[in-house]
């Protein structure tokens, strides 16, 4: 039986991974400026952190997470997102007590069983962060620049819109809850089956349901806008003015509620044209509650997370990376002295920062010309026995039209730079 790869966890070869990469250092730099640092969480977790902190109710803890037991029988998950693994290494190093304000971020795997469809997959890529101890609107502001920074200037995304609401404090949910609750109560036979059971677990996940059935139900729905406390309305207003200042748009969406259940106050998400139904490309918010919800201190907290998959999918075809090739590729022009000649040449130009290949697969001349140029090398050395007796070769352009050159051997480097210099 020939062996495929688990459905929805797909394979990330070297043909897509150098625009990973850029992507990833993009955004490395971006949180360096921003000063978050960076932090790395377990992939596997206590089921009952997800439980605790995305809530039971929600179809991630209740449908999508990958959950086992392990040989002492607990229950333990991959991790279908981020921020609940860093919320409790922050609780469990108390780091609170080291600094008023942390700024962490992070990137890698994590596992949903969800639908497989274009830019949704079961195991994708996040990149995310959070910032705790700081309860200023200033905080959400500067977490949606550093993204709308990077989507429209470094990364040029098309079609891109910033979607922005507040999901108020704990003076005015459970109002507006028992208000949108009264709203569909006799709408349930037009809801969807996930729907009519968020009817009674938890009626704001009813705004975020794709099913276009569900659609028409919330016309008319009470806008959680409406019922904000004055505090919650304040830092709303605050949020929105920092965004007015640096004039960034964005479209004020009072069913926008995200997927999980610990934010309040400021949510956000950028939404793409170019995704059909699943469109968010990032998403997050504020979510005060979750430290203290977790066991540490009441601790205001707020950040984000982007799936990487979707990202490098959308950004426009010619500015993505592309695989580079080495820099130069002996071709042995020779016997087997020839060949380990060539063979040491590279490892000497590998070991003062030039990439260097050797076909190993010791073919003739013009197979191996023919390999230099497929793998994308800018020049090609031809070495044979009359090369090395002289101590010198000849450098060819195999990526411009400029002349060959000859280099001596003693100083293979400093000549391929040189060239290099005079090329670019």
């Amino acid at each position: 039986m020939k062996l495929k790869g688990v459905r929805g966890m797909r394979d990330l070869l070297s043909d897509v991974t150098p625009a990973w990469r850029w992507v990833e250092s993009e955004f490395e730099a971006a949180f360096s400026r921003y000063g978050y640092r960076e932090v790395r969480t377990p992939i596997v977790e206590r089921t009952e952190l997800f439980a605790r902190s995305i809530g039971e109710s929600t179809d991630i803890v209740g449908k999508e997470m990958y959950t086992f037991q392990d040989r002492k029988g607990r229950s333990l998950s991959l991790r279908p997102e981020g921020t609940a693994g860093a919320v409790r290494a922050y609780v469990e190093h108390a780091w609170s007590q080291r600094e008023p304000v942390t700024k962490w971020w992070y990137a890698g795997p994590m596992f949903r069983y969800e639908a497989v469809q274009a830019g949704r997959y079961r195991q994708f890529w996040q990149i995310g962060c959070e910032a705790f101890g700081a309860a200023s609107p200033s905080v959400d502001a500067e977490q949606i620049l550093l993204l709308d920074d990077l989507f429209r200037k470094r990364f040029q995304l098309p079609n891109l819109t910033l979607h922005l609401n507040s999901l108020g404090d704990a003076d005015t949910r459970p109002a507006y809850v028992e208000a949108l609750r009264a709203h569909l109560k006799g709408r349930e036979e037009a809801l969807c089956a996930d729907c009519r059971r968020r009817l009674e677990t938890n009626p704001l996940r009813v705004l975020d349901c794709k099913v276009p059935s569900c659609q028409p139900v919330l016309d008319g729905a009470p806008d959680i806008g409406e019922t904000l406390s004055p505090q919650a309305r304040a830092h709303f207003e605050a949020v929105r003015g920092l965004l007015d200042e640096a004039e960034v748009p964005y479209v004020l969406d009072p069913r926008l509620v995200r997927g999980l259940d610990y934010y309040n106050r400021t949510c956000f998400e950028f939404r793409s044209g170019d995704l059909g139904a699943q469109n968010a490309v990032a998403g997050g918010g504020r979510y005060d509650g979750l430290v203290r919800q977790l066991g540490g201190p009441d601790t205001p907290a707020v950040g984000f997370a982007l799936g990487t998959d979707r990202l490098v999918s959308l950004i426009p075809e010619g500015l993505r990376p592309r695989p580079e090739g080495p820099t130069v590729a002996l071709v042995a022009a020779g016997d087997d002295e020839v060949f380990r000649a060539c063979f040491r040449l590279c490892q000497t130009l590998r070991r003062e920062g030039v990439a260097a290949d050797v076909d190993h697969r010791r073919g003739s001349v013009k197979s191996q010309m023919r390999w230099a140029d497929k793998s994308g090398a800018r020049y090609a050395l031809v070495v044979g026995p009359d090369e090395l007796e002289r101590g010198e070769a000849e450098l060819k352009p195999l990526r411009s039209d400029s002349r060959a050159r000859r280099v001596r051997l003693d100083r293979l480097a400093e000549g391929i730079l040189e060239t290099k210099g005079g090329d670019s």
